[in-house]
């Protein structure tokens, strides 16, 4: 334990991809079986602890420690791991070099939810600050050490000669500790048994594209297709009545989908796409398919109000034939053979655009629903161009895949609250409410934490301890009248109506733009503004 306490300490302070490669790298390296297999589930985020969770933390602390004092300590720290980690009331004697990570991680795999509580509280008794701080992280989930899923995987690879592409393509046949793994990189075993009907591949991605790169493309060696505002996935079916719909990276969705993924149990096929959420023919806004997001295991009623739709624009694979060595255009003309023995209605095939010449794409861009998207033109968030020669082909090869998204929306809306951030951010007032006026009033339409640079933050920051008027917890609520207080240029990518606000409305992907320093609140916008986006007849 003490030596993966020692690594995720290390990868929080080390920013370089390369050298956050080496540090994980060396530790599965070094570390022998089970506690690197744990590991690399841990930091790939594919650790089940079962009925570990942050709640019972905070009760085991609750009873150490006063709790006047937990909440003074976790506004100040806002860390939950690293709040605890430094309160915890550790005996005088630890025993961390007989605590390893395996042996952590199994007993809390193992231990029923009744004598969960005193076995975490044992383990939190035998660390000391920095091992609490590990251990806490594992239970949370929230790392935060800048680490993805992908890069794990990478480091994993480089302790033997696999690259990450090989290791997605057989990670779904894998379970932790992954000693069948480690045996095939390090070159004990020569394959790993899959079940290669329902694999994973590793997607093909695309670069942005700028408007002044688009003249040195020639239309005609590209297919013009919609950009939808869903959640990129891949639909896998064996043929014999399985099933599994997967994430960009790799997570299973099957169970936050069951109508997606036992409504495409149709051939022996892999196809790529997009996850919306469509009812009575009419994709719903980003927002519905949130809420179909945040439900691990939805419900019939859920399901029924937000059925889950799967828009497919590739075919990878095909009654066992791998296709994705063929260009686009063999691999269209087979997607589109394919989806005429569909008539499953959670499924559709997405139309290409009618845009043929440089003029006709930027205005589809800009206009879809003139350009073949028609009513499905409000759920398009730009468009993709890939050559029609190319293969699907894992990462982000450059010249073959282009994304140009439509431009972000723009307002100038009044900072009205703050509160602290988390991790390296957690002495700083990070994450910003923002509102605009309504009747003279100020209501808030949206939050961010992001857009601005480290020099930006301190100001901001000083600003906000300067200008603070009233506090709510950790929140502190800042000057924000006609002639005083602070105006944020806030970009963002989409607007819904929203109950759960007051403005009633509701931003996609907002972040900072930039700071206004030089303009009055009172000249910030009007939620007439915003209105006008929604809905611009």
């Amino acid at each position: 334990m003490k030596a993966f306490a020692e690594l995720l300490d290390r990868l929080s302070w080390t920013g370089g991809r390369n050298a956050k490669l080496r540090l994980i790298a060396d530790y599965l390296k070094t570390t022998p079986d089970p506690g690197r297999g744990y590991a690399l589930a841990i930091l790939t985020g594919d650790l089940d602890l079962g009925d570990a969770r942050p709640g019972l933390i905070r009760k085991l602390i609750a009873e150490r420690t006063d709790p006047t004092l937990f909440a003074l300590s976790y506004d100040y720290v806002g860390d939950l791991s690293e709040t605890v980690a430094l309160l915890w009331p550790a005996p005088h004697t630890r025993a961390n070099a007989d605590l390893s990570l395996g042996d952590v991680v199994e007993r809390l795999r193992e231990t029923g939810r009744a004598m969960l509580p005193g076995v975490i509280a044992e383990c939190l008794d035998r660390l000391d600050e920095t091992g609490r701080w590990a251990f806490l992280k594992i239970i949370t989930g929230a790392l935060r050490i800048g680490v993805s899923a992908r890069l794990a995987k990478t480091a994993a690879g480089m302790i033997g000669d696999k690259a990450a592409d090989e290791i997605e393509e057989v990670w779904h046949a894998l379970a932790p500790p992954y000693r069948d793994l480690f045996d095939w990189i390090e070159g004990r075993i020569d394959a790993i048994a899959t079940k290669d009907a329902i694999a994973f591949r590793p997607p093909m991605l695309a670069h942005p594209l700028e408007r002044e790169d688009l003249a040195a493309l020639d239309p005609a060696d590209f297919a013009v297709e919609w950009k939808w505002d869903g959640v990129r996935a891949q639909i896998v079916s064996d043929g014999r009545g399985g099933a599994a719909l997967y994430s960009r990276t790799g997570e299973n969705m099957s169970r936050a989908f069951p109508d997606l993924a036992q409504g495409l149990c149709v051939g022996h096929a892999a196809l790529d796409g997009e996850v919306l959420v469509v009812r009575a023919g009419a994709i719903l806004p980003f927002s519905a398919l949130q809420q179909r997001l945040n439900r691990k295991t939805p419900g019939v009623k859920l399901m029924a109000d937000l059925p889950g739709h799967f828009r497919a624009y590739d075919i990878l694979s095909l009654d066992g034939e791998d296709l994705r060595a063929l260009p686009l255009s063999a691999r269209r003309a087979r997607l589109e053979e394919f989806a005429r023995t569909i008539a499953a209605p959670c499924f559709s095939l997405s139309p290409l655009t009618d845009a043929r010449t440089h003029a006709q794409i930027a205005a589809a861009r800009m206009n879809p629903a003139a350009f073949g998207a028609g009513a499905d033109g409000p759920a398009v968030e730009g468009l993709m161009l890939k050559r029609w020669d190319s293969p699907y082909l894992p990462g982000r090869p450059r010249g073959l895949w282009w994304k140009w998204k439509r431009d972000p929306f723009e307002v100038d809306a009044v900072l009205m609250y703050a509160q602290r951030g988390h991790g390296k951010r957690s002495s700083f007032y990070s994450d910003y409410t923002f509102g605009v006026w309504r009747a003279g009033a100020l209501v808030p339409v949206g939050k961010a934490y992001s857009g601005f640079t480290d020099e930006e933050l301190a100001r901001i920051d000083r600003f906000v301890r300067a200008n603070t008027t009233n506090r709510f917890g950790p929140v502190r609520e800042v000057r924000h009248e006609p002639e005083r207080g602070l105006v944020f240029e806030v970009a963002f990518e989409g607007l819904n109506r929203s109950a759960r606000n007051k403005s009633g409305l509701a931003m996609r992907f907002p972040r900072i733009a930039r700071i206004r320093w030089d303009k009055h609140p009172k000249d910030a916008d009007r939620i007439e503004t915003l209105e006008r986006m929604l809905d611009p007849a």
